[in-house]
C-alpha cells in the first residue's frame, strides 16, 4: 500500500467514523454539556478573547452555525472535523518520517483513541488544539529535512493559532526547541533567520488576544494561573495516581503498553533521529503535568497534546520491533470501548440494568433543554426580564436554549471567576424586572436586594430515578445595587 493509497483508505474511515459519530450525538438524545453551551455564548460576542480561553473556539462555532443554522450538530462540528483532519495528519507525519503503513496505523490509532471518542462527540479547545499540534510536528520534521521557507512557516502558523486555541501549545514552543538543540543539523538551522520568523509569525497571530488580555487586566492568564495552582503547592499523591489512570484510559490499554515499553528503550530510540524527535513531542510536557499532579492539580486532559506524537512513535515502534498484531490489536480494542461507550444506554437495557445517575456516563449533558422549555413560557410572560442566576452552567444552558435578550451573573462580591461576571453587571438594568432561576427556594440573599420578590413556582426534569433538574423561579423589581 502506497501513500496515495493509505491516505485515501484513512480518509475514507475518518469519514465513515465522522458520520457514525454525528448520528451517535442524536441517538444518544443529549443536550450541550456545560462548556460547550458556555463556548456557544462567546460564538455569540465574538472578542479576541475570553475569561478562560483564547478566542479560535467561538470564531470556528459562529462559523459552523453560519453554515448550518442554531442547531445541536451545528454546535459540536468543529470537534467532529477536527479530530479526522489531525488524524490525517498524522497519516503525513508518520508516512513522512516512516513508511506509508505506519502513517495509516498512526492516524487511525488517533482517531480512534478512547480520548478521541470522548471528545469527538463534544466541542472543546482540544479539538484544534490538537490538530494544530500536529501540524506544527508536521512542519518541524519537514524543516528539518529542507530547510525549506514554507515549512519554517507552517511552524509559525501552527503555532499561533494553536495559541489562539489553548495556551498549553506554548509547550509545543518548548519541545521544538528541543528539537533543534538536540541535533547539530538543529542547532545550525537556530542560526538563521527563519526558525525565528516562524516563531515571530506565532507571536504576531497570538498578539490579538495578549492585547486583550492587557485591556482587561489578565483576565484568562489568571484563570490559568488559578486553575493550576501556581501559588501554593504540596504533594498530592492521590492527585498523580488518579492523572496516571486518566492517561491509561485517554490512550486505551494496549497501546498504553506499547508506549511504556517504548520508554523503557528510550536510550535505544534517542540514538535515532526520527524517534528522538517524537520522544521530545511526548515527554516534557508529559513529565510536566504529571509532576503538576503530584505536586498541586491536573486535569486528566491537560497531556492530551502528548498522544499526538505518542501514536506515531508507539506504531512505528510496534512496527520496527515486529509487532503489527499487537499494534492493530490495540486500535481495534479501542475502537471497540468507543463503540460500548457510544451504545451504553443500549448496552445496560440489554444486560437488564437500570440507567441512572451512577452508571450515565452523559448525565451532565441530560435534561437541560426540558428543563429550559419549562422557563420560556416565563420568560415569554416577561420579555423585558434580565435573567439572571448565581452559577455559570445554568446561565449557560438557558441562555443557549432561550437566547434570552438580556441576562447577568448575580455577583454581590465583584469578583471576576465566569465570562459572565467578566461581561455582564445587573446594575445596568436596575429598570428592569429580574427572572431569577434559582436551584434553590431560599434566597435570602438576593431577595433583599430588590424592593418586591413575586415567587413563580418551581420547574423540574426527571432525568433518571435518581437524578432530576429542579429550578425555582422569582420575578423580582426595584434592584437597590449589590451591599
Amino acid at each position: 500500500m502506497n501513500n496515495a493509497q493509505s491516505f485515501r483508505l484513512l480518509l475514507l474511515v475518518a469519514v465513515v467514523l465522522t458520520g457514525y459519530r454525528a448520528w451517535v450525538i442524536g441517538h444518544l438524545g443529549i443536550d450541550p454539556y456545560v462548556d460547550e453551551a458556555y463556548y456557544w455564548g462567546w460564538s455569540q460576542a465574538l472578542d479576541w478573547g475570553y475569561y478562560s480561553k483564547p478566542p479560535l473556539i467561538a470564531g470556528m462555532i459562529a462559523a459552523s452555525e453560519a453554515l448550518l443554522g442554531h442547531t445541536l450538530l451545528a454546535l459540536k462540528l468543529p470537534g467532529l472535523l477536527c479530530y479526522p483532519l489531525t488524524a490525517l495528519v498524522l497519516h503525513a507525519v508518520g508516512a513522512r518520517m516512516f513508511t506509508a503503513r505506519v502513517g495509516f496505523w498512526a492516524g487511525l490509532a488517533f482517531l480512534t483513541l478512547p480520548l478521541v471518542s470522548t471528545l469527538g462527540l463534544f466541542v472543546s479547545t482540544d479539538a484544534p488544539l490538537l490538530l494544530f499540534w500536529a501540524l506544527g510536528i508536521y512542519g518541524i520534521v519537514a524543516a528539518r529535512e529542507t530547510h525549506a521557507w514554507r515549512h519554517w512557516l507552517l511552524v509559525g502558523l501552527a503555532f499561533g493559532l494553536g495559541m489562539m486555541s489553548k495556551y498549553t501549545m506554548i509547550a509545543f514552543a518548548g519541545s521544538a526547541l528541543l528539537v533543534l538543540l538536540a541535533e547539530p543539523g538543529g542547532r545550525r538551522q537556530l542560526l538563521s533567520i527563519k526558525p525565528w520568523v516562524a516563531f515571530a509569525l506565532g507571536l504576531l497571530i497570538f498578539a490579538p488576544n495578549l492585547w486583550w488580555n492587557v485591556v482587561n487586566d489578565f483576565p484568562t492568564f489568571r484563570h490559568t494561573a488559578e486553575i493550576t495552582r501556581l501559588e501554593s503547592r504540596g504533594w498530592a499523591p492521590g492527585e498523580f495516581v488518579e492523572f496516571i489512570g486518566a492517561q491509561w484510559l485517554s490512550f486505551g490499554p494496549l497501546l498504553t503498553l506499547g508506549l511504556l515499553w517504548a520508554f523503557l528503550r528510550t536510550r535505544r530510540l534517542w540514538r535515532e533521529d526520527r524517534y528522538r524527535r517524537l520522544l521530545l513531542f511526548v515527554l516534557p510536557l508529559l513529565l510536566l503535568v504529571s509532576f503538576q499532579a503530584l505536586t498541586g492539580r491536573a486535569n486528566g486532559n491537560w497531556a492530551a497534546p502528548v498522544f499526538v506524537a505518542a501514536c506515531v512513535l508507539v506504531v512505528a515502534f510496534l512496527a520496527e520491533s515486529g509487532r503489527w498484531r499487537f499494534a492493530i490489536s490495540a486500535v481495534v480494542l479501542n475502537l471497540t470501548l468507543g463503540l460500548a461507550v457510544y451504545h451504553w444506554p443500549e448496552i445496560t437495557r440489554i444486560a437488564g440494568v437500570e440507567l441512572t445517575a451512577k452508571n450515565d456516563p452523559y448525565k451532565r449533558a441530560r435534561g437541560w433543554s426540558a428543563l429550559a422549555d419549562q422557563v420560556a413560557p416565563v420568560l415569554a410572560a416577561h420579555p423585558d426580564a434580565v435573567v439572571v442566576a448565581k452559577d455559570r452552567e445554568l446561565l449557560a444552558q438557558v441562555i443557549y436554549r432561550l437566547e434570552p435578550s438580556h441576562y447577568a451573573s448575580w455577583n454581590p462580591d465583584g469578583g471576576v471567576a465566569d465570562h459572565y461576571q467578566l461581561t455582564t453587571d445587573l446594575n445596568r438594568y436596575r429598570d428592569r424586572p429580574v427572572l431569577l432561576l434559582s436551584r434553590t427556594a431560599q434566597i435570602d440573599d438576593v431577595a433583599d436586594r430588590f424592593e418586591s420578590v413575586t415567587a413563580l413556582g418551581e420547574v423540574s426534569v426527571s432525568v433518571h430515578r435518581n437524578f432530576e433538574r429542579r429550578l425555582s423561579l422569582f420575578l423580582l423589581t426595584g434592584f437597590r445595587g449589590y451591599p
